[in-house]
């Protein structure tokens, strides 16, 4: 939890937090679940936002398709805000204990996890489950503590890499295995499955949580998936939602997780992520009093983060490119 002075050197939070009355109602008996079937055949497709209540870029987006009319040509769409009773709590001047109420709800995704009521995200998680298992396409949206450059999380399965490089943005693609602490959501059931079974889950983390560049981020990537599954054809999505595509896009195989073994945890410098570092040594900082450093020559930092620091949790991944 953080402290009155964490607080007061939290970076500044820019984007407006938006007004969910209407949409947290959701148009299916999951409050926050809006659920559209066009009758055509097509992909099930789902939109996620708000795992953690902080994030609100991705609440931008469902908001913005909603407030446009647009429905499904083809397949079925369901757009979900998450974790409402986090964003409940959510508060400019100091968001990191709105990330969640209990736990992190993106690690409570596996069947255990789900069977065990004991928090709010996991209870919230079950009602969700259903609109997950069904869903063919998913794109998580996300934002971060420190970095400004949007990553696309693709996790370790070809199928997802190859869509990340087909949306044509953003230009950083991270194949990663996951938490140690638990299942993310993007990774549940089908969507963590070998081979090429149809699915296809990204996690698209759209920059720092208070930048209002993380909104159009989301739409951009909201828009791009959207025509890629085939749910609308691009023609029928505004122009202004699309931004360019990246100049070159680059994927990231992560190696190397760095879990906090405690609280206790500084890094040697200010990282802010991606510093593709050249040389094997090179002092990253300290866990629990124990020195780490780079494992081998030209390693990538991926989202260092020393937010909601406690035994566990991520705060740091390295990084070489996919050859």
């Amino acid at each position: 939890m953080s402290t009155p002075d964490a607080a007061a050197t939290l970076r500044p939070f820019e984007l407006a937090c938006p007004d969910l009355s209407a949409e947290r109602q959701g148009n299916t008996d999951t409050p926050g679940v809006w659920h559209f079937d066009s009758g055509a055949p097509g992909k099930r497709v789902m939109l996620t936002a708000l795992i953690h209540g902080n994030e609100l870029c991705g609440a931008w987006a469902l908001k913005t398709l909603l407030a446009s009319g647009l429905r499904p040509r083809r397949g079925t769409l369901t757009l979900a805000f998450c974790n409402l009773a986090a964003f409940d709590r959510f508060d400019p001047a100091n968001y990191l204990p709105s990330r969640f109420v209990d736990e992190d709800m993106n690690r409570v995704w596996s069947d255990d996890k789900l069977a065990d009521a004991s928090s709010q995200e996991r209870r919230r998680a079950a009602a969700l489950r259903p609109w997950v298992a069904q869903a063919d396409w998913l794109m998580d949206f996300h934002s971060m503590s420190n970095s400004e450059v949007p990553l696309q999380l693709s996790g370790l399965q070809p199928r997802n890499i190859e869509l990340a490089l087909q949306l044509g943005a953003p230009a950083n693609i991270i194949a990663d295995a996951g938490h140690a602490a638990g299942v993310r959501m993007r990774d549940y059931g089908r969507f963590g499955a070998e081979g090429d079974n149809g699915t296809r889950s990204l996690l698209i983390e759209c920059g720092f949580h208070g930048a209002p560049q993380a909104r159009d981020v989301a739409i951009d990537q909201m828009a791009r998936f959207l025509a890629a599954a085939g749910t609308l054809d691009r023609a029928d999505l505004p122009r202004d939602w699309f931004a360019p595509d990246a100049p070159r896009q680059e994927a990231l195989r992560v190696t190397h997780a760095i879990a906090a073994k405690s609280a206790d945890v500084r890094f040697a410098q200010p990282w802010r992520g991606l510093e593709k570092l050249p040389r094997a040594g090179t002092l990253l900082g300290w866990n629990a009093g124990e020195a780490f450093a780079t494992p081998y020559d030209d390693c990538v930092l991926i989202m260092p983060s020393l937010a909601n620091v406690r035994a566990g949790v991520t705060v740091l991944r390295l990084a070489q490119p996919i050859a």
